[in-house]
Order: structure tokens, then sequence, then C-alpha cells
């Protein structure tokens, strides 16, 4: 048996999300059926973790087991050939068979894209923010986040996750250019987790909260008190880290 291991970026505009769903087109099957064309057998592909509808990738991971030894090169070429334009394998790479793209992954890192200009060309991968922002402002309220929490306030009611303890070791807010991004790498997201941690800053910020309101909201493990989800345009799954 052979593992192989790829990276990916995508568009998630028009999907529905990674993970498969019924009556829904998501990355993971187009991924999952060009590969079928091309090794002639079903195969189970992992992904490091699920993106919501909307959401993009810079460097999803994801593996998958075939017996076929496959040429890596050829293979790349074939692939990106079949997935739409939306969809690149950046990279594959043949691994070992107990390689997990999920539970082997130690940290996870998001960015948030945030445009202060309206613009025809960030339009489709940033969030217009109407009002003034300033970094310093955002990172001072961002503070409480680092070290590990609950994040039951911050995650969708609905997720299946009974455990919510995550460890986020870097929040960073830069402006450049228009521009405002804002990085965040933990151990694990939960559902939903990043836009609304975004939201909520934001929701901080322009009501001149300080980091006691995000520590407040953390205690009270209520999704209610959290501030509504950033738009999910703006958010790309940045980076894996095994």
């Amino acid at each position: 048996m052979n593992n192989y291991k790829l990276i990916i970026q995508y568009d998630g505009t028009n999907y529905a999300g990674w993970q498969f769903q019924e009556n829904a087109v998501t990355i993971q099957q187009k991924i999952v059926e060009a590969v079928r064309t091309l090794v002639g057998a079903d195969i189970n592909l992992i992904g490091s973790g699920r993106t919501d509808a909307g959401v993009h990738a810079l460097g999803q991971v994801a593996n998958f087991i075939t017996l076929e030894e496959l040429d890596l090169y050829k293979f790349k070429y074939s692939l990106n050939s079949l997935l739409p334009k939306d969809i690149s394998v950046i990279d594959i790479q043949k691994v070992h068979q107990e390689f997990q793209a999920r539970y082997d992954a130690k940290k996870r890192s998001y960015l948030y894209i945030i445009s202060k200009n309206k613009s025809p060309f960030y339009d489709r991968y940033s969030y217009f923010y109407h009002g003034s922002l300033d970094c310093n402002n955002l990172n001072s309220v961002s503070g409480g986040f680092i070290g590990e929490h609950d994040y039951s306030s911050f995650c969708k009611k609905n997720t299946e996750t009974e455990n919510k303890i995550c460890k986020v070791v870097t929040v960073h807010w830069k402006e450049t250019k228009g521009l405002i991004f804002f990085l965040i790498e933990a151990d694990r997201f939960l559902h939903g987790m990043v836009r609304t941690i975004v939201g909520t800053v934001l929701h901080a910020v322009k009501n001149n909260f300080n980091d006691s309101f995000i520590k407040d909201i953390m205690k009270s493990k209520d999704r209610e008190a959290a501030g509504e989800s950033a738009p999910a345009k703006g958010l790309f799954l940045y980076k894996v880290k095994y």
C-alpha cells in the first residue's frame, strides 16, 4: 500500500465546504472524483481539518492510500488537469503508511483578511470593513486568546465536538497597504471558531471594550455572549504543521 500526502489550495467561494455533503458540491468530493479517475479505484481522502462553505485554503493537507505506485510528477499534472480552476494540488509526496493528515497535525494556522477600502480585486477574498481599525487596539484586545482555554463561546452551538479546549499560541494583527491580516495558530480549532473570534474582536474595538471583555465571554461558555461571525470569504486555512 502507498500513502500520498497532498498540499492543496482552493477558492472556497463556490463550494459547501471541504467535507462531503449530500446534495452539495465540496472540495473533498472534487478531489476524490479526480483521483478515482486516475487510479481506477475509490480512495479515502483524509483532510487536516474541515473548512466551512466559502472558506479558502492556501495550505490544506490531505492524504490517501492506494495500491498504485504513482509517478508523482505525472500524477500531479494529470490531477490538476482534471480539477476545476479553483482547486489546485501544489505538492504531492509519498509518506509512511502511518501518516494521517488530521490526527498527526500538531498546529494549524488561519489567516483572515480585512480590506479597509472597497476593491473589486479584493472583494472575493476579504471582508470590506466600513469602520476605522487600528492594529494596536486589535492586538491589545486579542491578547486574552493566548494560552489554553475553553472556546465554547466561540464555536457553533451544534458542533459535535465535546472537548472545546484549544491551545492558541499565536494571535497577531498587521496592516499592509490597506489590508489588515489576522493570523491565529493553535493546536486545534472548533467549528466556526476563527470567524467568531474575528467578529467578536471587531465588535470589542468598535465599542472601545478591552481584553477583559473577551475574558468574560470566554468564562461564560455561551455562544450568545460572543459577537457575530465575520464573513467566510475573508478566511483562509494557511498552514498545517506536523
